[in-house]
């Protein structure tokens, strides 16, 4: 199989998987709630396994760039939309940076294969 395949469907697998968790720790009442604090543990412990999965193929730096990157903008995406949490235009150019930063790391970087 494509090593290119694997690497970046187990990463977006362990960036769903991560986002999922963060999403439930906000639900968990700081570890209040029995199901959304299992939920939480169980998608971060997916996503890290996931993650290793990716290290396989991709060096740690730039795939956790990209995990960390994304986890945050999809995390901010969803605060936004389902927890009412507000973007001022500074999270905004932010989160456009980690975007671009991204883009340039998978475009332009000669450093994705080990």
């Amino acid at each position: 199989m494509n090593t290119a395949i694997v690497s970046y469907g187990t990463l977006i697998i362990a960036i769903v998987c991560e986002v999922i968790g963060t999403t439930f720790l906000q639900k968990s009442d700081q570890f209040t709630r029995l199901l959304p604090t299992v939920l939480m543990a169980t998608s971060y412990g997916l996503s890290f396994y996931f993650l290793s999965v990716t290290l396989k193929y991709m060096p740690v730096g730039i795939a956790y760039a990209i995990w960390s990157g994304l986890g945050i903008v999809l995390i901010s995406a969803i605060g936004f939309v389902f927890f009412r949490q507000t973007l001022d235009v500074a999270a905004l150019v932010g989160l456009g940076f980690i975007i671009v930063g991204i883009i340039i790391v998978n475009g332009f970087s000669g450093s994705l294969s080990h």
